[in-house]
């Protein structure tokens, strides 16, 4: 590995792509302790420590968040908008075509339109954000031109990131706005080990060893739910494909066998981001009503089962994991685009016809990878709440956070990987 590492290094483009991702983590870290002007952070974190609302905005901006900075937003509103748009190219036909045939025009049509959603969702999440610390007197002395100016500077600390994420993709390596979500998770680590070591502290005392037990336990475990989502990660089920041969002019053509990749997990932390953001949104709606509307049963009911560590909580958020699981494989996976690739090249399933029988057999064969991968979700989605509520060491580091560090990671090192065999360097993963 060391020596992997000094041939990367002697390699100047790569180096510079690294320093320049270092750079723009710099300036990541530097925006997320830059607070809005006018706020009183005091106020604020009482607010933040309270209930779970804007708690998935929390979980990917690195502490942004709590200092109420310029980057508050994070990147979750083009999170949110790549999703919609993901939705819409399926909705609406003129846009799936765009997208399918458009080339480079249409790709980049796609893209501007998701820019300009993510400024819309901008704006409605600092509304929200902003209204909620007026409310609770989070600032000072409010008027509708310091509202007005707040929601811009969030809504420009969004777009930066943005396009700050874009030039990471240009010239660094990997996905820059995949590499920003992974910052603002990683950021968290000094909280989290300082809250566990803390809570440790307090019971070594009362409980001795046993506390330890219980944190080495939970180490465990989440070291192979760690394993366990790289594996289903990189997990694909190869389906044979066999080509006929065909004489075109003086050459034979095809004859050739190979396999069709089907992912173990085609929907991946899609399908957690789905399921968390509705279970929250209702919890940042109630944060609007009135205190005499705070105060129904109704009201209190929903307060009390859907908080996170409630089992009714727990049972929703599994079953939306299992259902948005299957819904993005049937999206990301066309079965019917490959069916009828195989059919006009001359490709088949060993003992299959081609056709419908073909559609039917690589529908099966999604049903039963899928199936298995939406458990897993399912089950890394409730166990990390789970395991901290047993074992009471506080150390939590949710599914969603657990899956964006593992993807992230995975891709960026596949990507300097194929950068250095282009250039016959031995790669990291050999």
């Amino acid at each position: 590995m060391i020596e992997q590492v000094a041939d990367a290094v002697k390699i100047s483009e790569l180096k510079n792509r690294v320093l320049y991702l270092l750079f723009a983590f710099a300036i990541f870290v530097f925006a997320t302790r830059l607070s809005v002007p006018g706020i009183n952070l005091k106020v604020w974190q009482n607010l933040l420590s309270k209930g779970a609302i804007f708690s998935f905005i929390g979980l990917l901006t690195g502490g942004a968040l709590n200092h109420f900075a310029v980057v508050a937003m994070g990147i979750t509103p083009y999170i949110n908008a790549s999703i919609m748009m993901q939705l819409l190219t399926i909705i609406i036909p003129q846009w799936e075509e765009l997208q399918k045939e458009g080339g480079e025009m249409g790709r980049k049509q796609i893209a501007l339109y998701t820019r300009l959603l993510t400024i819309v969702l901008s704006i409605f999440e600092a509304s929200m954000m902003t209204y909620t610390a007026w409310r609770y007197g989070a600032f000072g002395h409010p008027t509708i031109w310091s509202f007005a100016a707040t929601v811009l500077v969030l809504t420009a600390g969004t777009a930066f990131l943005l396009w700050l994420g874009e030039m990471m993709t240009d010239k660094g390596i990997g996905n820059g706005i995949s590499l920003l979500i992974f910052a603002g998770i990683v950021l968290q680590f000094p909280y989290y080990v300082s809250a566990t070591w803390g809570i440790t502290s307090k019971f070594l005392h009362s409980e001795g060893a046993y506390v330890l037990l219980k944190l080495l336990a939970f180490i465990a475990v989440t070291v192979i739910l760690i394993a366990l989502i790289v594996a289903f990660t990189l997990g694909i089920r190869k389906v044979p494909v066999q080509y006929a041969k065909r004489v075109v002019g003086r050459r034979v053509m095809g004859g050739q066998s190979t396999y069709i990749p089907v992912k173990v997990d085609n929907g991946g932390v899609i399908a957690i981001i789905f399921a968390i953001s509705l279970l929250f949104f209702p919890m940042t709606v109630l944060n609007f009503l009135s205190k005499s509307a705070k105060q129904s049963a109704f009201v209190l009911w929903l307060q009390n089962h859907l908080s996170p560590q409630s089992w009714v909580f727990n049972l929703i958020y599994a079953l939306l994991v299992i259902g948005f699981t299957y819904f993005y494989a049937y999206i990301t996976f066309n079965i019917k685009d490959v069916t009828d690739n195989l059919k006009k090249y001359g490709g088949f399933i060993p003992g299959i016809r081609p056709g419908k029988p073909t559609s039917d057999a690589l529908t099966r064969i999604l049903n039963r990878v899928t199936f298995i991968a939406a458990l897993f979700l399912a089950l890394i989605a409730v166990a990390p709440g789970w395991f901290t509520y047993l074992f009471h060491v506080y150390f939590y580091l949710g599914s969603t956070s657990l899956l964006i560090i593992v993807g992230v990671v995975l891709d960026t090192i596949q990507q300097f990987e194929a950068r250095m065999l282009m250039r016959h360097y031995k790669g990291f993963l050999k």
